[in-house]
């Protein structure tokens, strides 16, 4: 139990600064205060972005330099794991132990941008036709990094931001999540003990109305990396114009339970991932697409295993499946069950809504046409497809307006080789549920899943900006004749 409330100030400036004004951050699970986190003006704002814009002109930030902070801000994460932990249960909601597993990835993905730091290089590129020319190229940092930020993952995506943007030597003004800020401040803490350059990391907090709307605005800020729905997504595109965004933006992935699958494999962990985090994950099975041949023996394993989740306070070490984000989430979700209800689907479990809590639902007779099968549903809540023929699978994975990721399991190894090829997504996963990512790996999605890649050495691609160099030798050569 927390004895104190957090009262966590805004780092802008390399200075931990006081605001007239607070956001106050509720325990998911109990709804009592747990932290109260600075709210940014546009004074703060304004001042944040012109630090950043400062640090990057004035303030040497060296790739050695880069490397050291963000191998220093690994190794201090991983001292402090438990604490960011708790943090992460408390603020979000998310079960302990999947909390811990955050911690560790951001370890991770500090010490791979760290390395990429050290090997961000040009190259020199062979010309056959004019051998007068010596041409190369330079990678220079992009300037000002706005970094916009959501609850699910409140530090490994502020992370997957963040440290990037230090490896390629941009700064970079955070704008978090409101209702889960507390950790990224903390990560600021972290980052400034690590010797991070005066300058080179804001964090702002407040809504997207007012201070997200502020940093699209100012033209100073040279990319613009964020995560969340794709409403907001095209806004952010429509607003910067010319200048550079990373989008990762919504899904509705699914999952392909073929013939010759792994029954037992398959239905233990589309269980997990399914209700992973009470769904609130972009690549969160939402959708299972289940060969008719296997569906009987598939659906018994699986609703056995989705039986053994156990629901409840995420700070409880075997808890599955803790609270969402707010009730009106819950509320929204928990409607959206009762609409695909009525118009003909099934609950075989589930869509019981206590508080914040929706127990974790599975649903059949499901179609097109109904939110939980069209739109992101980012709560509990999984749709099962029967399929005859492989091509029908394909056909119902693609046919979504989203397009991150996909998983299927098959024991097939021609079709494990073509089948990435035919599904129309950012990623597959075979033999493995669409919700699976590791840090290092190429990470973003195609139609309104976004644009651009995460995973530090593809984010680095996008947070520079290469500069060719043709030198003339042709003076050099008459130069060394008349030497001679």
């Amino acid at each position: 139990m927390q004895s104190s409330i957090l009262k966590q100030k805004l780092f802008i400036n390399g200075q931990w600064i006081d605001t007239e004004n607070t956001h106050k951050v509720y325990n998911k699970f109990t709804g009592e205060l747990f932290s109260e986190v600075g709210l940014a003006d546009e004074k703060i704002v304004d001042r944040a972005v012109e630090s950043a814009v400062h640090a990057y002109k004035h303030i040497a930030f060296v790739p050695s330099y880069r490397y050291t902070v963000l191998m220093s801000a690994a190794d201090l994460l991983q001292e402090h794991l438990e604490e960011f932990a708790l943090v992460i249960a408390q603020e979000g909601g998310k079960p302990i132990k999947d909390a811990k597993v955050e911690v560790k990835r951001s370890v991770a993905t500090l010490q791979l941008a760290a390395e990429e730091a050290k090997k961000l290089v040009g190259e020199i590129i062979p010309n056959y036709n004019v051998p007068d020319r010596f041409l190369y190229t330079v990678k220079k940092p992009i300037g000002a990094v706005a970094a916009i930020t959501p609850f699910n993952f409140p530090l490994n995506l502020v992370v997957h931001k963040v440290a990037p943007a230090l490896a390629a030597g941009n700064p970079v003004i955070i704008k978090p999540a409101s209702d889960t800020a507390t950790v990224a401040v903390k990560l600021c803490e972290l980052l400034e003990q690590a010797g991070v350059p005066k300058g080179y990391v804001q964090c702002v907090v407040g809504s997207g109305r007012t201070v997200g709307e502020q940093l699209l605005h100012d033209e100073r800020i040279a990319h613009y990396t964020f995560t969340g729905s794709p409403g907001v997504g095209k806004h952010i595109q429509q607003t910067i114009g010319l200048r550079k965004a990373t989008l990762e933006l919504g899904s509705n992935s699914a999952t392909i339970v073929h013939s010759d699958a792994d029954i037992e494999k398959a239905a233990s962990q589309l269980a997990k991932m399914a209700f992973a985090h009470a769904g609130q994950i972009c690549i969160s099975v939402q959708r299972i697409l289940i060969n008719s041949a296997i569906y009987k023996s598939f659906l018994k394993k699986f609703m056995d295993e989705v039986s053994l989740l156990k629901v409840g306070d995420p700070l409880h070490p075997d808890t599955d499946v803790g609270p969402m984000i707010s009730e009106k989430e819950a509320k929204r979700a928990e409607q959206w069950i009762i609409e695909a209800k009525e118009a003909g689907a099934a609950a075989l479990t589930g869509g019981i809504r206590e508080g914040n809590i929706l127990y974790p639902t599975v649903l059949t007779n499901v179609q097109k046409g109904m939110k939980v099968v069209d739109e992101e549903v980012f709560a509990p809540i999984v749709s099962l497809f029967i399929y005859d023929e492989i091509e029908e699978a394909i056909e119902l994975v693609n046919d979504s307006k989203y397009g991150l990721q996909a998983g299927i399991y098959t024991a097939d190894l021609h079709l494990s080789y073509k089948i990435p090829y035919l599904l129309d997504v950012g990623g597959v996963v075979i033999n493995d549920t669409c919700c699976y990512r590791t840090d290092q790996m190429p990470y973003g999605g195609v139609k309104e899943s976004g644009s651009g890649k995460e995973g530090p050495a593809y984010a680095i691609q996008e947070l520079v900006k290469t500069v060719t160099v043709v030198v003339n030798l042709e003076n050099e050569r008459v130069n060394r004749n008349e030497d001679d």
